[in-house]
């Protein structure tokens, strides 16, 4: 038998037939990736098809509210709202600087969301005293209360009623400062990518305005927006001034300074915008390590009410179990 073996691997032919057998599989074996293709590259390309259809998504869904907005500014205000709030006079009875500064930020821009906003603050009050009185002395609620509370629970209603709309644009206005907090640092980079590659600063707005859409609307609206105001302002400062007042964030404000002397002292802009980027991105930080670090103390109470009892429940329960069936003295 060994010698037979021996006989067959000494044989040419076989030898022969071997390496033919290795050097087939070697050259299958290395050709196959090629006739699968690199996997690494229909990676990336299904990655940038589908960044593609993102930004091409995002694209329709910012024009589209372009496109409402600027059919909401051509449309005529309610001749009623107008018409009672020009009677009354409320613009100097309920508006200032505060007011209108509020409005911006929260999105409010123009004649019309102010007509409304004092339209409402008149209307309200009544609205919450009519209802309470309703509920009160029509349907009964309250009855045994004194009428002293039930007339204070109405005068409460109305004075709900006629702050109700400036909480409304104070949670707006700060739901809208957050979602561009978030993004600033992130524009900021793309911002100092577009200015460093030779791009002029509308150039630079525009483009960041287009990538930084998917992460905060409000923020791409405010880009287009500063663009626009650069192209038909006299001074371009009032652009930017205009742009740190929508927004109301300190970080908005430092760089609007900053290209407010690059405009004015020929200063480059790239150097500052890297430092404020630097700062922006440290201050996200920050704010998300102050977020964790209040967090025990913020458990702690939940922890006592809910945490505890269940754990000393499964503790202590199979011994309070079994001295309840065993009895405390057993015989």
């Amino acid at each position: 038998m060994t010698e037979q073996i021996v006989k067959s691997l000494t044989d040419p032919s076989f030898l022969i037939a071997l390496l033919v057998a290795v050097a087939v599989f070697a050259t299958v074996f290395t050709a196959l990736p090629a006739f699968g293709g690199d996997p690494l590259k229909a990676r990336m390309k299904s990655v940038a098809l589908e960044r593609e259809e993102l930004r091409a998504r995002q694209r329709a869904r910012l024009a589209a509210e372009a496109d409402r907005k600027r059919r909401g500014l051509r449309e005529e205000q309610s001749v009623g709202m107008r018409a009672v709030v020009d009677r009354l006079d409320l613009r100097r009875a309920l508006v200032d600087e505060t007011t209108l500064s509020k409005l911006r930020m929260a999105g409010f821009r123009g004649q019309n969301p102010l007509t409304k906003f004092l339209f409402f603050r008149l209307v309200l009050p009544f609205a919450g005293l009519f209802a309470g009185a309703f509920y009160i002395f029509v349907l009964g609620g309250l009855a045994a209360q004194p009428p002293f509370v039930k007339l204070f629970v109405c005068i409460l209603l109305a004075y709900a009623g006629f702050y109700a709309p400036v909480l409304y644009v104070s949670n707006r206005a700060t739901k809208r400062k957050e979602s561009i907090q978030k993004a600033w640092p992130d524009a900021l980079d793309l911002m100092l990518i577009c200015v460093e590659s030779g791009m002029s600063v509308e150039a630079a707005f525009r483009r960041v305005a287009d990538e930084v859409g998917t992460q905060s609307v409000e923020l791409a609206e405010e880009f287009v927006l500063t663009n626009a105001e650069l192209s038909f302002l006299q001074e371009r400062r009032q652009a930017y001034e205009n742009l740190a007042q929508r927004t109301g964030l300190e970080s908005v404000k430092a760089v609007s300074q900053a290209l407010i002397q690059a405009e004015r002292y020929g200063t480059p802009v790239a150097h500052a915008l890297r430092v404020l980027a630097n700062e922006s991105r440290d201050m996200r930080m920050n704010a998300a390590e102050k977020k964790a670090a209040a967090l025990p103390p913020k458990l702690t109470v939940p922890m006592i009410l809910f945490f505890l009892p269940v754990l000393f429940a499964v503790i202590l329960g199979p011994a309070g179990i079994q001295v309840s069936q065993q009895g405390i003295f057993p015989n």
